[in-house]
């Protein structure tokens, strides 16, 4: 529970850094983008709201202040410079948390924020994971074989293809952001290159 806790507020300071939101927006966006929370109740998003808005990390504002009909106030929900620095904390953060199931979906949502070496080790750490539980499965089948029967046998490897194209997906997220990181490598370095010549010059 502490890890999908943990996990739900990073959503939601993720979702909250694009634009405020009122909690029917917020779950919205919430159950479209991440699906790991697409049974999320309401009964667990507005305590998480409220631990985040004592804790000053998110604010709250009636988006109607002025309606004459107060039972149909709006709640907007938006983030705070100490909520933002925080999101920043936890963008930032590459142990091996954030390749967790609960954390990685959420984190890869937040690639855009998030520094490309940090990137590149999330991806690694989520890799190998992902290569142990396809190793250990591979094991068991292997010993197990004999004694299942067929639907088993079918489920199993069903799981198996699934890790195996995880990984496949893995290692070319991994050859595209490491290409990236080295062309950016280049270009800086040839920026720095054109400078010095230009000093020299003058």
């Amino acid at each position: 529970m502490a890890k999908r806790s943990a996990a739900l507020e990073l959503a939601v300071l993720g979702v909250l850094s694009e634009n405020p939101a009122h909690g029917y927006e917020l779950r919205k966006r919430l159950v479209s983008v991440f699906g790991l929370f697409n049974s999320i109740s309401f009964g667990a998003l507005y305590p998480t709201l409220k631990s985040l808005v004592e804790r000053g990390l998110i604010t709250e504002q009636d988006a109607n202040p002025d309606s004459p009909y107060r039972k149909r106030t709006r709640i907007v929900y938006t983030l705070t410079a100490a909520g933002q620095s925080q999101l920043g904390e936890l963008v930032a953060d590459n142990g091996p948390g954030a390749w967790d199931d609960e954390l990685f979906a959420i984190r890869m949502s937040l690639f855009s924020q998030t520094e490309s070496g940090t990137r590149i080790h999330i991806l690694q750490g989520r890799r190998s994971r992902i290569e142990e539980r396809l190793d250990q499965l591979q094991q068991n089948l292997a010993k197990g074989r004999e004694r299942l029967d067929t639907y088993t046998l079918e489920l199993q490897q069903h799981g198996l293809d699934a890790l195996e194209r995880e990984v496949r997906w893995l290692n070319e997220l991994i050859a595209r952001e490491e290409a990236s990181a080295q062309e950016t490598s280049r270009g800086n370095s040839s920026k720095k290159i054109a400078i010095a010549r230009t000093i020299t010059e003058s």
